[in-house]
């Protein structure tokens, strides 16, 4: 374990002291930014100015037709999605002061009709001085973290490069999270690219790091990758951490010498839940979040968030209003992310909780915690089992009224009309109607107010992560125990 991270509040340290401080407690960190090589710094950008957001289909980016960006549709023209894009990039820029836009491309996407009216989303975000990253996603008919056919993969990149290689705001990443590549198998991947696209600037080429995305110390040792920029993807699913320190110590020995050239261009944290990441310690996903904009701050590198915006992912840090314009889902999320991009001086720490009011249930054979999968906040999302770590997707309230209340303002509810066994348990708007009503019993069960025979239960009796949440005839099974609090 590393040593605890001196907390800078008030401004009493700054934040390069602070990562020197953790930095020296990790003995994997081989180097900081300023050891960074005078001549290959030179050929590229400096990462540091990259802050930006991902755009990103609501479907997620694995697509095997068009990839479209939330807020945009199939059916617009060239004019309509410039007209989107261009109050995405007002939006974007105005709430969280970014500069960089990540976009997915694919074979579906490119040298087709919707082609033509997707690049207006380039073309508007860099005429508004905006950066972008170009980076393909494979479909997810595969999804084996490789290239899914080379030959359509390589039609489309000299589509792209043709159209965008003389463009100094427009940047190329060949792959997301190649992970189905061993490193040296990767990096001649990439070296391949980088030949066949000769006329493409070293300097807008953005290479991602092995596996996930997760580590760049094999394509940064490489020379076949001199003068490239690199990208990280660092996550707080990855972990179970809760302090900022630890979270640190996972982090650094993934970038290794090379942050002088990496952008993370994946990070992100549940932004619609009510978490504070203000609270640096206690939770983890404020004390990821905390680790990562503190090392892209303290370190020079590049930040760009998963995502700025996508319909229904509880990551996303903005949504899109009625009014066409984009509205923050959390404001301390947004005052530390501004903090990671490099933006102010005084860190947005406080001394509240990390997480809303709340008390986990726990199911007693296997420990683990009634949980909203992903952080969702849509009604009709059913209720498993999975690690408890302290999330507001697992803060529960058990009020007056015998509602189980989430979020605040949604209610576990058994089944969507007449209740029986098997039913499935979700979150819902709150009513009070007998459905939402709950009994915590002395003996450990908790039965439906709709049906007192009935006793939340998991399907089969599961007691894995990701066992679903039912009600069932009460039996005294052991997976029908629970604790609240």
């Amino acid at each position: 374990m590393p040593h605890p991270l001196a907390r800078f509040r008030r401004g009493t340290l700054t934040l390069a002291a602070t990562v020197l401080a953790v930095a020296t407690t990790t003995s994997t960190f081989t180097a900081f930014a300023t050891d960074a090589p005078s001549t290959e710094a030179a050929q590229t950008a400096a990462p540091s100015s990259f802050h930006g957001v991902n755009w990103a289909d609501p479907r997620d980016n694995y697509a095997s037709d068009a990839v479209v960006p939330s807020g945009l549709s199939v059916t617009d023209d060239y004019g309509t999605v410039y007209r989107k894009a261009e109050r995405m990039v007002e939006g974007f820029r105005e709430n969280l002061g970014a500069n960089t836009l990540r976009l997915p491309i694919n074979p579906a996407s490119v040298g087709t009709a919707w082609w033509n009216s997707y690049r207006a989303a380039i073309d508007a975000a860099t005429k508004s001085g905006d950066k972008v990253i170009l980076s393909y996603w494979e479909s997810p008919t595969a999804k084996d973290g490789k290239v899914d056919d080379v030959a359509a993969w390589n039609q489309m990149w000299d589509t792209v490069t043709a159209a965008y290689r003389s463009n100094p705001r427009v940047y190329f990443e060949p792959m997301n999270e190649p992970f189905g590549y061993t490193s040296d198998q990767w990096i001649q991947v990439c070296a391949d690219w980088l030949a066949r696209h000769g006329d493409v600037p070293r300097s807008h080429v953005v290479i991602s790091g092995t596996g996930y995305n997760d580590n760049v110390t094999g394509v940064g040792a490489s020379p076949a990758l001199n003068g490239t920029l690199l990208s990280l993807h660092f996550y707080g699913f990855w972990g179970s951490y809760k302090t900022e320190a630890e979270w640190i110590d996972n982090l650094l020995p993934r970038i290794g010498g090379y942050a002088y050239r990496t952008i993370i261009d994946e990070a992100g944290a549940p932004m619609t839940v009510g978490l504070n990441y203000g609270a640096h310690n206690g939770n983890v996903f404020t004390s990821y979040f905390a680790a990562v904009t503190d090392i892209a701050r303290g370190m020079g590198m590049g930040m760009v968030y998963w995502p700025g915006l996508r319909t229904g992912d509880a990551y996303s840090i903005e949504s899109l209003g009625a009014d066409g314009r984009l509205h923050d889902n959390s404001a301390s999320g947004v005052s530390q992310l501004k903090w990671g991009y490099g933006f102010g001086t005084i860190p947005p720490v406080n001394d509240q909780p990390p997480a809303p009011a709340g008390t986990q249930v726990t199911q007693t054979a296997s420990g683990r915690c009634l949980d909203v999968p992903g952080y969702s906040t849509a009604s009709g999302t059913q209720l498993d089992l999975w690690d408890c770590n302290g999330g507001g997707n697992q803060s529960w309230n058990y009020t007056a009224t015998h509602l189980l209340t989430v979020y605040s303002n949604k209610c576990m509810q058994a089944g969507t009309g007449t209740v029986t066994a098997g039913a499935a348990v979700a979150i819902q708007d709150c009513t009070g109607l007998p459905a939402q009503q709950w009994t915590v019993n002395a003996n450990g069960t908790i039965t439906s107010g709709a049906d007192s025979s009935l006793c939340l239960d998991t399907t089969a009796s599961g007691t894995a992560d990701g066992s679903t949440v039912v009600v069932a005839t009460c039996s005294a099974s052991v997976s029908q125990g629970w604790k609240v609090g």
